[in-house]
């Protein structure tokens, strides 16, 4: 095997060097940063027989041919799904994936650029699934009931993540159902749950959420909830709701309904002022605007409704049946209200729950209460983790969910690398 260096002003200038001294079947060991530029080290003839070159650390990935034979988990991509051309291109093409910063191209180069980058694109998707499949294919043979309990967890609809962390977790050593049982009691132990107070000592509760997720009725079930314990005089209900037709007609119909006085506001602009005339009610429940995540006006409204007075809580609707993408986004989107607690709805029309419990773990607000129907104030109960999760699961085998081989390696691929 010939090694030569060479320094160049950029790494342009220096494959340049190399392909006109060595040839195309060049291959590109390592490559450093110097005072004069870049400096470059190639070969030509190279016998994998041979002993290996010490490269630095971040460029072995990208050595092309020049891996060692016992690397697999580099070699074998490389062999079977590198792009056509000679040894040196795939080493290029591994190079500039990791140091694109090296490449610095002239305007009249943009389209071999732009070629280039779409070549690196599916490189790095054909490398990294390659490398989830073997990670799997071994976590599978190594550990086959940590790899039943990710797909358990999947079925679930619980996040690829948490499902890792939560198998982790466990002792090495258990019997399946065993196990199966413990990963579910984790799941639960995560689920952050606030107690039943607003129906014990009251308080100014505000609901907020996207358009359609079911706060109205929530309002309604509440306010029956209170009126059993406690009877009407003391509970107050509000709409700041001036957007939905018919909104704050509901509102005053909820009231007349109880005997509870209703009071209807055109926006949280005008919400301190009645705050401050209804003094001291035990139990004052708020019905705001449904608004969409993207509306531009959200921000502000929430952060005048967060400032109304000192007070009122705010806790976020979110339904059950939305994909968790959208839950998510609520979670970030309403983060401007700070909610100091959140309710769960619409249960009875969900597909999957793993989804709405992953995102709701990660947010790390409480949960109160849950909705899962339209029966006023039948349908709401007290939030309770394991009733949740056994929820989860009877929901799972009632759909005859499942999860193929080749989602399981796409999601925890990375997981069984980790899990190694």
């Amino acid at each position: 095997m010939k090694l030569k260096h060479y320094t160049a002003p950029d790494m342009r200038q220096a494959l340049r060097q190399v392909r006109e001294a060595q040839g195309p079947d060049a291959v590109i060991l390592s490559t450093r940063r110097v005072a004069a530029g870049v400096e470059v080290v190639a070969a030509i003839d190279y016998d994998e027989a041979a002993p290996s070159y010490e490269w630095p650390t971040a460029d072995r990935a990208s050595a092309g041919r020049a891996t060692p034979t016992g690397s697999r988990s580099h070699e074998a991509p490389a062999a079977e799904h590198g792009p056509a051309g000679s040894a040196s291109d795939y080493a290029l093409l591994a190079r500039r994936m990791q140091h694109p910063d090296d490449f610095s191209l002239d305007a009249s180069s943009r389209d071999e650029r732009t070629d280039v980058n779409e070549e690196l694109r599916m490189l790095r998707r054909m490398l990294e699934t390659q490398l989830a499949t073997l990670a799997w294919n071994d976590l599978a043979r190594r550990a086959p009931l940590q790899t039943e309990l990710l797909r358990r967890l999947t079925v679930l609809g619980v996040a690829h993540d948490l499902a890792g962390e939560l198998v982790a977790q466990l002792p090495a050593r258990l019997e399946l159902s065993e196990a199966h049982r413990l990963a579910l009691a984790l799941l639960a132990r995560r689920i952050t749950i606030m107690e039943e107070r607003w129906m014990d000592v009251g308080g100014v509760v505000a609901l907020v959420g996207a358009t359609g997720v079911g706060k109205t009725t929530l309002i309604a079930k509440l306010a029956a909830r209170w009126v059993l314990r406690h009877g009407a005089r003391d509970i107050v209900l509000v709409s700041t709701d001036s957007v939905r037709i018919g909104a704050q007609e509901q509102i005053h119909t909820l009231g007349r309904l109880i005997g509870a006085p209703a009071h209807a506001v055109d926006g949280a602009r005008e919400l301190p002022a009645l705050l401050e005339h209804l003094g001291q009610r035990r139990l004052v429940l708020i019905d705001t605007a449904g608004l969409s995540q993207r509306d531009p006006h959200l921000h502000e409204e929430l952060a005048l409704l967060a400032g109304a007075s000192p007070r009122l809580e705010t806790s976020l609707v979110l339904s059950a049946a939305s994909q968790a993408g959208a839950i998510e986004e609520s979670l970030d989107r309403f983060a401007a209200a700070r909610p100091a607690s959140c309710m769960l709805t619409k249960l009875d029309e969900a597909a999957s729950l793993g989804g709405s419990l992953s995102a709701l773990i990660r947010s790390c607000i409480p949960l109160a209460y849950l909705s899962d129907g339209q029966r006023v104030p039948e349908d709401l109960s007290p939030a309770r983790a394991h009733q949740l999760i056994a929820r989860a699961v009877d929901l799972s085998r009632k759909s005859g969910a499942c999860a193929d081989e080749d989602l399981l390696q796409r999601r925890f691929g990375a997981v069984a690398h980790a899990m190694a």
